[in-house]
């Protein structure tokens, strides 16, 4: 009897763990402007109150220079900064990162991550915001499902190009 059952709970064991994930794909276009920066952007998830319910990635110029650090211009951002921004201590461990050139970047965010672990099952919506030097600003957002199956994507018109998102529970 032990044998058996032995058997049958280390079957159990062996299933899969499922976790909820959230998989996103952003294009940063090609500008064809005398003078180009890299956008700052910030990505977050926001509940239905529209409060900031998990900051995902913020890419910003970790790289002080003449003009000053990087981080004097997170203000640029502004829904992101009055949603959370400005609350923050830059730089936050494995949110912050520095700006990214021009193409496709796809990004992976799962429930093991800290700022979704304890974020509740339910409907919300992602926001992506971008601001460029000598540029301007752009904010897409996406609804979506976590903790549930759901696809959406947004097309931007000048600092972003499409934004794909698919979650999945």
């Amino acid at each position: 009897m032990r044998v058996q059952l032995t058997i049958a709970l280390s079957g159990l064991l062996a299933l899969p763990a499922h976790s909820a994930e959230i998989n996103l794909s952003l294009q940063i276009p090609q500008l064809n402007v005398a003078e180009y920066h890299r956008p700052y952007v910030a990505i977050w998830v926001e509940g239905p109150d529209q409060k900031a319910a998990a900051n995902l990635a913020v890419w910003y110029s970790q790289k002080a220079t003449n003009e000053g650090a990087g981080s004097k211009w997170l203000p640029d951002l502004r829904q992101w900064w009055r949603r959370s921004g400005r609350t923050l201590q830059m730089p936050v461990d494995g949110v912050t990162g520095p700006t990214r050139p021009v193409g496709k970047h796809t990004l992976q965010f799962t429930d093991k991550n800290p700022e979704l672990a304890a974020l509740p099952a339910g409907d919300y919506t992602l926001v992506v915001e971008a601001a460029r030097e000598v540029g301007g600003r752009e904010l897409l957002k996406i609804p979506f499902k976590w903790r549930g199956a759901s696809d959406g994507s947004a097309q931007g018109s000048s600092e972003l190009g499409l934004v794909t998102l698919a979650s999945k529970p």
